[in-house]
C-alpha cells in the first residue's frame, strides 16, 4: 500500500466533508494492508479509524480497533516507541469522549511516559498531549491542573510555525477553563484571541474543524453575561460546524442542549423543546451503535 496515497485520499474525504465515504475507505484499506501483511500500513489506517470513529461517536469501533493495534504493536515489540505513544493518546481521547474518564486517564499516562523517555522538552507532540489531558482533567473537575496544562501546551505551540489553528485551540480550551474558575477577564481575552486567529486562518468554506470549540465557548461566555440572543447564535452557528466537519455526533446533540437551555431563557419554549428532542434522537442512535 502507498501510505501517501491513502492520506491523500482520506484528506480529500475530509476537506469536502464526504464521511459517508470515509469508512468504507478506511475499512478497505485495513483489509488490504492485512492481506499483505504491510504492518506499518495496518498501524497507520488503524490509528486513522480510532479518530474517525471517536469524531462520529461510533465509540465501540473506536475501543475494538485501538485494542487491536495496540495488540499488534505490542506483538512487534513497539510497546517503547512513539507510534504506540501516538496510539496510546488516540486511544485514551476516544475513551474520554466516551466518558470512560479512568481508561482514558491510564492510556494518556502511558503516553506521556514514553514521550517523557524518548522526546526532548518543548516537542511539539507535548502540546498535543497536554490539550488532551487537560480536557480529561477539567471533566474530572481538577480544573487548577488543567489550566497548568493548557499554559505548558500554548508556551510550545506558540514557538511552532504554522501553528496558528493549534493557538487557537489552545486558547479556547483555556478560556472555557478560566470561566468555570471565575477568572472572566482572562476567559474573555483568551476567547477574543482564539476568534481571532480562526477568522484570520479561515474562510467561510474552508474552517478549521477546531472553530466549532471556539464558537461554543463565545456561546457559554455570553450566556454567563446573560447576552442570550448573542449565545444562540453562537451555538447554532457551531452546531454548523460541527455538522459540516463530522455529522451529527454527539458533541452536536450537547449543542443541541445548550441551545435549548438558551432557548429557554429567552422564553421560547417550542424551539427549545425542538433542540432537546433532536438531542434525545442523536443520543439513542449513538448508544444503539454502541
Amino acid at each position: 500500500m502507498n501510505i501517501d496515497d491513502f492520506f491523500r485520499q482520506l484528506d480529500e474525504y475530509f476537506r469536502k466533508n464526504e464521511l459517508d465515504k470515509a469508512e468504507p475507505f478506511l475499512v478497505g484499506s485495513l483489509e488490504q494492508a492485512k492481506e499483505t501483511e504491510d504492518y506499518a500500513a495496518y498501524i497507520a489506517v488503524g490509528n486513522e479509524m480510532i479518530g474517525y470513529y471517536r469524531s462520529v461517536s461510533m465509540f465501540r469501533k473506536a475501543f475494538d480497533i485501538a485494542e487491536d493495534v495496540l495488540l499488534l504493536m505490542e506483538e512487534l515489540q513497539l510497546e517503547t516507541s512513539e507510534h504506540f505513544a501516538t496510539t496510546l493518546l488516540n486511544t485514551a481521547t476516544a475513551y474520554r469522549a466516551a466518558g470512560e474518564m479512568q481508561q482514558a486517564y491510564k492510556y494518556y499516562q502511558q503516553a506521556l511516559q514514553i514521550y517523557k523517555g524518548l522526546l526532548p522538552k518543548g516537542d511539539y507532540r507535548f502540546a498535543g498531549l497536554y490539550n488532551n489531558m487537560s480536557i480529561l482533567l477539567e471533566q474530572m473537575g481538577e480544573n487548577e491542573e488543567a489550566v497548568k496544562l493548557l499554559k505548558e501546551a500554548l508556551a510550545i505551540v506558540e514557538k511552532l510555525e504554522d501553528s496558528r489553528a493549534e493557538q487557537a485551540t489552545t486558547l479556547t480550551n483555556l478560556a472555557l477553563l478560566y470561566f468555570k474558575l471565575d477568572k472572566a477577564k482572562k476567559a474573555a481575552a483568551a476567547l477574543n484571541e482564539a476568534l481571532r486567529i480562526f477568522e484570520e486562518e479561515g474562510n467561510a468554506e474552508e474552517t478549521d474543524a477546531h472553530y466549532s470549540a471556539a464558537l461554543a465557548g463565545v456561546g457559554e461566555a455570553y450566556y454567563r453575561m446573560g447576552d442570550y440572543a448573542n449565545s444562540l447564535a453562537s451555538y447554532e452557528k457551531a452546531l454548523i460546524e460541527v455538522e459540516k466537519h463530522f455529522g451529527k455526533n454527539q458533541s452536536y446533540g450537547v449543542l443541541c442542549e445548550n441551545c435549548a437551555a438558551v432557548c429557554s431563557s429567552l422564553k421560547e419554549e417550542e424551539k427549545a423543546e425542538a433542540y432537546r428532542k433532536q438531542a434525545q434522537e442523536i443520543y439513542r442512535k449513538i448508544n444503539s451503535e454502541k
